[in-house]
């Protein structure tokens, strides 16, 4: 299932193969995304093409560094991270996704990302 993501100035353009469609939408409730407040989905990290605005990404990490959270430098729009607990696969911010309303997806499940197994010695 193949969808066009757009920030919200439409700087930046991606194209998203999502590994299960909408099945993987969850929210997290870690120190960054409980603040951001995202709904995510998963894509393979193959299934990232950025057809416009590469440069206008910008990266923020902290923490362990093994997540890295991209936005668009202009509008402040996240648009994916590829993800902590799954280095292999990207997390898509549904709301970016063309068509798609996270409203429509119902209650969506959270993960523990304040427990996290990374963060334990």
């Amino acid at each position: 299932m193949t969808h066009l993501l757009t920030c919200h100035c439409g700087a930046v353009e991606i194209e998203v193969t999502l590994s299960e469609g909408l099945e993987t939408a969850r929210r997290c409730d870690c120190s960054y995304c409980r603040r951001r407040g995202a709904v995510a989905v998963s894509a393979p990290l193959d299934g990232i093409k950025i057809l416009k605005g590469a440069e206008n990404l910008s990266l923020y990490q902290w923490g362990t560094k093994t997540a890295k959270h991209y936005f668009c430098k202009t509008c402040g729009i996240y648009t994916h991270h590829q993800r902590r607990s799954n280095p292999n696969q990207y997390g898509v911010n549904v709301a970016c996704l063309e068509g798609i309303n996270p409203r429509d997806l119902g209650d969506i499940p959270w993960v523990d990302g304040v427990n996290h197994p990374s963060d334990r010695e």
